[in-house]
């Protein structure tokens, strides 16, 4: 757990950096909501990353994930900016079970 925390903040961290510095978006708060999406599909990706959890959990637990994303991000902002918000997470996501995959055991974890 300590180390999905970690992922988190790093995540979140760096997602804020280059969107602030490099993107240059208008909006603190957005690219502070969107670095929170990065940062907690990666956290999440890395704490569902065992044996202990089957494929259906995965989803299921990724996808109230995104649920609770879509439902904060349109209570704060709107529909269409909470969106992409998704699409960062479900690309972090996918991105880290891809290269999982490429491992002999297929986990980033050891």
């Amino acid at each position: 757990m300590q180390k999905a925390l970690i992922y988190f903040g790093l995540g979140t961290v760096v997602s804020f950096l280059i969107n602030y510095f490099f993107l240059s978006s208008q909006n603190v708060g957005l690219d502070i909501y969107y670095a929170i999406a990065f940062g907690s599909a990666w956290a999440i990706a890395y704490y569902l990353d065992t044996p202990d959890f089957t494929l259906p959990q995965k989803l299921g637990l990724s996808f109230v994930a995104m649920g609770i994303l879509v439902l904060t991000g349109t209570l704060i902002f709107s529909l269409e900016l909470a969106i992409p918000s998704i699409l960062k997470f479900s690309t972090v996501f996918v991105a880290y079970y891809l290269i999982a995959s490429f491992r002999g055991s297929k986990s980033l974890r050891k």
